[in-house]
């Protein structure tokens, strides 16, 4: 496991990850992946949980090759050159049972394309040909069974929106495990959604609405249900990438709250950046960086408690690119 530099808002971060991507040779030809932004960018961040299903489910290094066959929607795990090797009820099994067992989690990361890992987008070999409908049995059985932990495949996190979605949503997904660890109360329930607030606007203002409707009931109903109830429907929010649109939005509405401390150059300068950013000019970094320069010099007790503003570790630099 790898535990370099942790992020200030919490103590450890644990990510689940396909062990092949940090390096460990349990591929089928007793050799690895290794995807060293995982490794040595993210490693600086994330406290790593490596599992390798094949090799639980004992069959070995090196190993035959496997694939998927048959039906996408249920397919079954054989050998590529001996189809009468079928490891689909061990796969299953050992998902369901690591969907249980393992240490709570804040996010994993897949292997891509393989037939236990693949988030999506496998091949599923078929009699008429190859399906690309399928999804790795050990992925579909970890995430059947944790369906709100953030999940996210190596070979998209090329993608800067893919991977800015994805971390953002670990680190929401760890501060709602950190207040589910210190007891959901109706008090705690509407400061985690108020924190979040400029956060789930990025994503969709009907959001906030909606979990905002929710969260005005917390006292009312059982609150452990409400907080079930709560988290769905914000993980499901936050699973819509942010878009360029929304980010302005949120820009200007945290404008608004400058208005009688900034001079008409600094109003000025500001509206010109942000209007650089809808029109795709430049990165969200750089009217992120001069709205926080600006509330440093005149503090919001408000704003100074939204997420939003620093979703997570600057040096990560993912709003450097979007």
């Amino acid at each position: 496991m790898t535990n370099i530099k942790i992020h200030p808002d919490s103590p450890t971060i644990r990510l689940g990850v396909s062990a092949c991507l940090l390096g460990e040779k349990v591929r089928f030809d007793a050799n690895h992946k290794l995807d060293t932004y995982i490794r040595d960018t993210l490693g600086q961040y994330f406290e790593f949980v490596p599992v390798c299903p094949e090799v639980a489910i004992g069959l070995g290094v090196p190993r035959p090759t496997i694939r998927l066959a048959g039906d996408p929607a249920q397919p079954r795990v054989v050998g590529v050159l001996d189809p009468s090797l079928d490891v689909t009820e061990r796969m299953e099994q050992y998902g369901r049972r690591m969907a249980q067992e393992l240490p709570p989690l804040a996010g994993y990361l897949l292997k891509s394309k393989s037939p236990s890992c693949g988030m999506e987008r496998v091949k599923v070999y078929q009699d008429k040909g190859v399906s690309k409908l399928g999804r790795g049995l050990y992925a579909r059985e970890l995430m059947a069974g944790r369906p709100l932990m953030p999940v996210e495949e190596e070979g998209r996190l090329g993608d800067p929106v893919l991977r800015e979605n994805f971390i953002e949503r670990v680190f929401c997904y760890h501060r709602w495990q950190q207040m589910e660890a210190q007891g959901i109360t109706p008090a705690r329930l509407v400061e985690f959604h108020s924190r979040h607030k400029l956060v789930l606007m990025s994503h969709g203002a009907e959001y906030y609405r909606v979990l905002g409707r929710l969260v005005a009931d917390a006292g009312s109903p059982p609150i452990n249900a409400l907080a079930q109830q709560y988290i769905h429907g914000f993980m499901t929010a936050l699973a819509h990438p942010a878009t360029r649109k929304r980010h302005t939005n949120v820009l200007q509405h945290l404008m608004g709250y400058l208005k009688k401390q900034l001079d008409g150059a600094d109003k000025a300068e500001l509206l010109e950046i942000i209007e650089a950013y809808r029109q795709g000019e430049g990165p969200l970094i750089v009217p992120i960086t001069l709205l926080n320069h600006h509330f440093r010099r005149h503090p919001d007790d408000y704003v100074a408690q939204q997420v939003y503003l620093a979703p997570h570790p600057r040096e990560l630099m993912l709003r450097n690119h979007i």
